[in-house]
């Protein structure tokens, strides 16, 4: 982006990025649902959505323009994402809001441009509907957005974790083998020229002690959920259940279904202290607020494949 001169609007914003805040798809830093991301931002949860377009003004001062043109911010974001040109420039009646500071962490400025750094704080805008100052008006401050800690594990974290997981699900799964292998192959060692010992209930059923039993383990040798003893696990698909058979449905955007190759679905969804991810043909991925930096593997089993398939057909989906 070339540098503003002189002459250039004062109150122009130099934009450097651009997210979408919408059911299906939205910043996973600022909450675990729709609802909760556009609180971060003291917006309404509109159900069309919103378009973050993010950047600086003339004084170097950060940004956010939030606006309902939700097609024209998607296009942009598409177009970066091939590494095209794509002048976003969105029009005046299409703003909502614009506010002070940055939601997200952002490692990039506009050249020519003083370092990025908030906007001294402003008052309050008026909220008792008459379009005037009210009677507090001035009273309080709006203070600059900021993003999230993300340097210690925590939700925003965990959330962005689940992210990364299914942006880069073939490198996670195949990391998820080789441990199983590895794990497998310990375990065989440890019993070389060990005999099973065999008993009359063993030799009733097939199956020697120390052996696994048929169906207690899942194709990736990753618990199925049938046999899962962790109560975290445990925890989170009881809740992902309770979303399928209650009458209060969950909060808007708390299942989301996205694209995924050879015809599946990459199934996203959080909840207090957990986040889930998982494909449609595949197993899934747990991690809590209470394990620091584990991820969980669920293996595919014979109960996990229903529970995907109910989910994503509640679960919203990008238009």
């Amino acid at each position: 982006m070339a540098a503003p001169d002189d002459s250039e609007d004062q109150d122009a914003l130099y934009v450097l990025t651009a997210a979408l805040l919408t059911p299906a798809r939205f910043p996973a830093a600022l909450g675990d649902d729709y609802p909760e991301s556009c609180a971060a931002l003291g917006l309404d949860p509109y159900p069309g959505g919103y378009g973050l377009v993010i950047g600086q003004d003339s004084d170097g001062a950060r940004w956010t323009v939030v606006v309902d043109d939700v097609s024209l911010v998607a296009v942009a974001i598409a177009s970066w994402d091939c590494g095209m040109e794509y002048d976003l420039s969105p029009g005046e009646r299409t703003v909502v809001s614009v506010l002070p500071g940055w939601p997200l962490d952002l490692a990039v400025a506009a050249p020519g441009l003083p370092a990025p750094h908030d906007p001294a704080p402003e008052p309050e805008p008026s909220r008792d509907g008459s379009g005037q100052d009210g009677p507090t008006a001035g009273t309080a401050l709006r203070l600059p957005l900021a993003p999230p800690d993300t340097g210690t594990w925590g939700p925003p974290q965990r959330r962005l974790g689940a992210d990364e997981i299914a942006l880069h699900w073939t490198q996670w799964r195949d990391r998820t083998e080789a441990e199983d292998a590895e794990a497998t192959g310990t375990a065989k060692r440890s019993e070389v020229a060990k005999e099973p010992e065999v008993t009359q209930d063993s030799e009733a059923t097939g199956t020697a002690q120390g052996a696994d039993a048929p169906g207690e383990s899942s194709e990736n040798g990753s618990p199925s959920p049938g046999e899962i003893s962790h109560p975290g696990i445990r925890r989170v698909l009881g809740e992902l259940r309770a979303y399928l058979h209650s009458d209060t449905a969950p909060p808007l955007g708390r299942v989301r279904s996205g694209f995924a190759p050879d015809g599946a679905r990459m199934l996203r969804a959080d909840g207090p202290g957990w986040s889930f991810v998982a494909r449609t043909d595949d197993m899934a991925f747990v991690l809590l607020d209470e394990e620091p930096g584990e991820v969980l593997p669920v293996g595919r089993g014979s109960e996990l494949p229903p529970l995907l398939k109910a989910l994503d057909a509640m679960a919203v989906r990008p238009a």
